[in-house]
């Protein structure tokens, strides 16, 4: 016999589903509102075997896990109807949920690789918690899952996998666009594979608890898949699925049986109508509640700064940042990194992590190639507590983590109302003029730039690594995408200074450079980022030695957001202005800082953006006459006519 307890929950679950779906016909509840109405003792089966410090990841239909797991029905009512009182402040709504312990988001399959990062934080830790994370059979068309199953398995990492087959994606049957089985995926990934349903719940309890424990006992991961089936639609009502199959799986759904089929108990019936008035209730406190009073954090986009001399810091700019790294890690047990082929004695591509995993035994970890899983894993970690730093070995390919960046890591602070913070640095090699032809010498950070909560940073030759390193290290709270230039690894900071001209960097947390000609008026502004510095120094020393044109150059360290302030000074000035980037030019960090300006006012008679549109040519002087260097911003220059 179930016991009382868990029946009540259940049915606490459906009651609430059923009313959501009542709201939003009544137009109480906007957007989309998936239930989990038949599928409620999942979330009930796995709460009841765990325990505080544990955690569960969810996904778009994640009500009854929630509910499973907090008993928080008012905050989950106030929450889909979009009111402060709701958990995340009527930000999250239906599918994005917080609660300590628990974690959701509506994008399929996105939430593994975090699960995975979760689970590591806790063998890092020394932690005896588990990780549950819940999918449905839709996503096993997703490739981050299988790079999750790929990693929690080879680490031997204390998560569950909950597959919850209820048989459609949507409107689709599974059986028509997935090949294999749940249990033909475990065994190729050596996971411990457990199989129960949601119509004979004592066994699903005994099956579920036997999982869980084992992964405690053991710290090894499992899956369970549990045959189970949604009584609504996917969303709302959209459902094309025939009656007569709806009928049958009703009339053999526990809880309808329960309540109105043979096995219908009274007291089943009195706790319903318990659980309805509950829900009445919450519905009424959440009327009294106001809206939800969400304001996106704006960044700021001027701000007055100062200047000092630039000084300059021994050594190559690789060896800095190793040795911000080797600083950083010993005066913080916290700092993590994750990569490919980053441990030693190879120490990444660029060698830039060398020894430091030898120095910090398990805090430095090779992944396999999957860029998507790095840096989801790497949110798990950051949102452990840990200050998580993820190495993707080429920039080309941070095109494979957009998702984890955007719709994760990026989104989860605000998205959960405040309540968690993300400290998480990617850092990547980007740019070219190495030689490595079409697919490992582009600039691709303008695709990162504008996302919301992100913020980017260009190392250069002028403002030292080891500083940017160290303080982003001591002060990071949230997602920072690095990007190192190629041929910056190679380059020691130039104490030299170009004749007629002084070297100045801002009081920014991460410094502003100013190549500042002494005594006179620019007549140019000339703005880059990043390994683009080093071109442009040369064009201004030309531009003044051949040309007898005076020019300002500025490069800013944090591309995203920017401080405008610099470049608004000087164009004032100037009023003229060359933005040399390596990247294209087209919707690009130079196509809005001239927007800015505009948008602002500021006085811009000419203007020139250069950058490269196209594929990058392995042969290596074609590349060099093609990136835009020095003798292109001579020439964008010149043809101001001055």
């Amino acid at each position: 016999m179930i016991d009382e307890t868990s029946i009540r929950k259940a049915l606490s679950i459906r009651a609430l589903e059923e009313r959501l779906l009542t709201l939003f016909a009544q137009g109480r509840v906007n957007g989309t509102v998936h239930t989990c109405v038949g599928q409620e003792w999942t979330g009930v089966a796995l709460a009841r075997c765990l325990a505080k410090g544990d955690i569960i990841i969810s996904n778009h239909r994640g009500h009854g896990h929630f509910l499973a797991w907090t008993g928080d029905v008012d905050g989950l009512i106030a929450e889909v109807m979009g009111r402060a009182s709701g958990v995340c402040g009527g930000v999250g709504g239906s599918q994005h949920l917080y609660a300590e312990g628990f974690y959701s988001n509506g994008i399929q399959g996105g939430m593994t690789p975090v699960a995975a990062g979760l689970g590591l934080g806790h063998v890092l830790d020394g932690k005896p918690h588990v990780v549950v994370v819940f999918v449905g059979d839709g996503t096993l068309g997703e490739g981050q899952l299988y790079e999750s199953l790929n990693i929690i398995s080879a680490w031997k990492l204390p998560v569950v996998v909950v597959v919850e087959n209820n048989q459609y994606a949507q409107s689709t049957r599974t059986t028509t666009t997935t090949a294999g089985s749940v249990v033909g995926r475990a065994a190729a990934f050596g996971l411990r594979y457990h199989a129960a349903d949601t119509w004979h719940v004592q066994q699903l309890f005994n099956v579920v608890e036997q999982a869980v424990q084992e992964t405690r006992q053991t710290r090894t991961p499992c899956l369970i898949e549990i045959q189970t089936y949604r009584l609504n639609a996917h969303s709302k009502g959209d459902d094309n699925r025939a009656k007569a199959e709806l009928d049958a799986y009703r009339e053999k759904d526990v809880l309808h049986r329960l309540l109105e089929g043979t096995d219908a108990q009274p007291a089943c019936v009195a706790w319903m109508a318990e659980a309805r008035e509950t829900v009445e209730e919450a519905i009424r406190r959440a009327d009294a509640s106001p809206l939800s009073t969400f304001t996106p954090e704006k960044p700021i986009e001027v701000s007055a700064v100062s200047w000092r001399a630039a000084t300059v810091e021994a050594g190559r700019c690789a060896d800095q940042i190793y040795q911000a790294f080797k600083e950083a890690m010993a005066a913080d047990g916290r700092i993590t990194l994750i990569g490919e082929d980053i441990e030693g004695p190879y120490g990444g591509a660029f060698k830039v992590t060398r020894d430091l995993s030898t120095l910090y035994p398990g805090r430095v970890r090779n992944t396999p190639i999957a860029e998507g899983l790095i840096v989801g894993l790497s949110t798990g970690l950051a949102l452990s507590g840990r200050v998580a730093v993820a190495e993707i070995m080429f920039g080309d390919f941070l095109t494979l983590t957009l998702d984890q960046l955007l719709q994760h890591a990026c989104k989860f602070r605000e998205m959960y109302n405040g309540q968690v913070s993300v400290p998480l640095v990617v850092r990547t090699p980007m740019g070219g003029r190495r030689g490595y032809g079409p697919t490992h010498s582009q600039s691709i950070e303008k695709f990162f730039l504008g996302v919301p909560g992100l913020t980017v940073l260009a190392l250069n030759h002028r403002v030292s690594p080891l500083y940017v390193y160290a303080h982003l290290l001591k002060t990071v709270t949230s997602p920072t995408l690095v990007i190192e230039n190629k041929i910056l690894y190679t380059r020691f900071q130039p104490s030299e200074v170009q004749v007629g001209f002084e070297t100045l960097v801002s009081n920014e947390p991460y410094p502003c450079f100013r190549l500042v000609p002494r005594g006179i008026d620019p007549q140019v502004t000339i703005v880059c980022y990043g390994g683009m510095l080093e071109e442009a120094e040369a064009a201004v020393e030309t531009l003044f030695e051949e040309h007898d044109i005076v020019c300002e150059l500025i490069c800013p360290t944090q591309i995203c957001p920017l401080n405008l302030e610099p470049v608004e000074q000087s164009v004032r000035v100037s009023h003229r202005l060359v933005i040399a980037e390596e990247g294209c030019a087209i919707a690009s960090f130079g196509s809005e800082l001239v927007a800015c300006l505009v948008e602002k006012g500021v006085d811009v008679r000419e203007v020139r953006r250069l950058g490269y549109q196209g594929i990058i040519p392995a042969c290596f002087q074609r590349e060099v006459d093609l990136l835009p260097g020095r003798q292109h911003i001579v020439q964008a220059v010149k043809e101001m006519g001055l």
